[in-house]
């Protein structure tokens, strides 16, 4: 979507669109509009859609009042993009090309502004790439916002946050591609491509290059996969050099059949997202780079597929990773986390960060404790963790601290082994995290977040339609805003 910023009205829109607070009736609207809100019960309520027909200057224009709630309400930059989202998911296929936002009688600051064209943008993504009989009324035909009467520094604050939606819509696009089209070598040809030019530097490790460094525990999972895995990793120097940098270390599982310990096959064709954290970690990234962060920041992404072929990985073997430590596979379907062991300790090896966030779609459990409301959050570090929980309550990209301890670390000892990849049936997502804690060396500050429950929606939500909705992008920013360049 292209937003721009006019001085006035383009003669050729039809589509007129303003933002109201609750209760307030928007200066310039005739009796039959005023009337209509009434009849209708229009309120302002945050994301409440009211539109009719006026004549203006021999013109017929469509007039569409988006609600932003209450003016002190505490979540109210949320509601401005409630009212924005409002806004794209009614006109997305109206057969409008064009939608004039006209904020002259809003009394938004420019930041207010640029979260109403966030939610605008965002919503209107939609991924139609493989739909090739869709009706023209199906169609998404909107593709450009002229926002007029804006404050004066609205445009600089939408141009700081254009590069939140970017990032966002690369993460989406990730995780909406099938398997066959996005695997760990095309997802990595996806990135250089995205980040050609950019200032960033790519490092790609091969399969022949994890064998030396002795990455048995992610090239494990990729053994029953004629797909070949990698390690992708994207480093922004943008912070005092010498610095040691923040890493975002994401799981890549581009398709999860659950390998030997295979999946029933109902909903199967979902595992497509299991890379999930890795496409946060790629959108984060592209976010950074493109706002040209002031931060020393590198994302890691181990690339899998999982597939049971005669040459995949059994319950029972035992693997030797890259730390040395060796791990017993009782279940194939853990597989995330040994992906995750080796793409930690490399990350430590190699750059020897500052603090590590990882974003996994970890365990089914996540969802059966938080559903589809709340990232669960594990760490050995309060401040990082709370750091993590007020970015997400600012962004919407919210997420909760869940426990550690040597209790729940005991359930993952193996008889054979340093370690199991499953404990048992209690305290699923906790033990996952006990594993992936055991690869974090000299008590770095470290944070899990369990994404399981968020990538993917089957419903739309605040600025997204059905289906991927670049979790982590947004939390990522406003982390590294907050606590790196604040």
């Amino acid at each position: 979507m292209k937003i721009q910023f006019s001085q006035s009205r383009p003669q050729v829109a039809r589509l007129v669109a303003q933002v109201t607070d609750k209760g307030k009736i928007p200066a310039g609207l005739d009796r039959a509009m005023t009337e209509g809100m009434e009849a209708a019960r229009f309120k302002g309520n945050a994301g409440q859609i009211f539109d009719g027909f006026v004549e203006r200057d021999g013109q017929v224009l469509r007039v569409a009042i988006a609600g932003a709630g209450d003016k002190n309400d505490e979540a109210r930059l949320a509601n401005l993009e409630k009212a924005g989202a409002a806004l794209a998911a009614k006109y997305q296929s109206s057969g409008n090309e064009e939608l004039v936002l006209d904020l002259s009688d809003s009394g938004l600051s420019g930041e207010e502004a640029a979260c109403v064209l966030l939610g605008l943008r965002l919503r209107n993504w939609r991924y139609d790439v493989y739909r090739t009989k869709m009706k023209d009324d199906q169609k998404v035909t909107l593709a450009s916002v002229h926002v007029v009467g804006a404050p004066e520094e609205a445009e600089a604050a939408w141009d700081d946050m254009a590069h939140v939606a970017t990032g966002v819509e690369f993460t989406r696009q990730l995780i909406t591609e099938p398997a066959n089209i996005l695997y760990p070598e095309s997802f990595v040809e996806r990135c250089q491509d995205r980040f050609e030019g950019t200032g960033a530097e790519l490092i790609v490790l091969d399969e022949a290059d994890m064998e030396k460094l002795g990455m048995g525990s992610l090239l494990g999972v990729g053994l029953g996969s004629e797909r070949e895995s990698r390690i992708l990793a994207i480093r922004w120097n943008g912070g005092k050099p010498g610095d040691a940098p923040t890493a975002l270390v994401g799981k890549g599982v581009t398709f999860d059949t659950g390998g030997i310990s295979i999946k029933p096959g109902p909903g199967m064709e979902d595992m497509k997202w299991d890379m999930g954290g890795a496409g946060a970690v790629a959108g984060a990234m592209l976010t950074l780079v493109s706002r040209k962060a002031q931060a020393n920041v590198v994302g890691v992404m181990g690339l899998v597929e999982n597939m049971p072929d005669g040459k995949a990985q059994r319950p029972g073997d035992v693997v030797t990773s890259m730390s040395g430590q060796t791990i017993e596979v009782l279940n194939t379907d853990a597989e995330g986390r040994l992906v995750l062991a080796d793409a930690l300790h490399w990350t430590q090896k190699e750059f020897q960060p500052e603090r590590i966030l990882d974003f996994a779609t970890l365990t089914g459990a996540m969802i059966i404790a938080l559903g589809n409301e709340f990232a669960g959050v594990f760490s050995n570090d309060d401040k990082l963790a709370k750091d993590l929980h007020e970015a997400g309550e600012v962004t919407g990209d919210r997420n909760w601290r869940m426990p550690i301890g040597p209790a729940y670390d005991k359930l993952i000892n193996s008889p054979i082994a340093d370690m199991k990849n499953i404990g048992g049936k209690a305290a699923g997502s906790i033990t996952a995290a006990q594993f992936l804690q055991r690869f974090i060396e000299n008590d770095t500050p470290w944070a899990h977040v369990d994404v399981a429950g968020m990538v993917w929606s089957d419903k739309p939500g605040r600025t997204w339609g059905k289906g991927a909705t670049g979790y982590g992008v947004r939390l990522v920013d406003r982390f590294v805003r907050d606590t790196l360049e604040g």
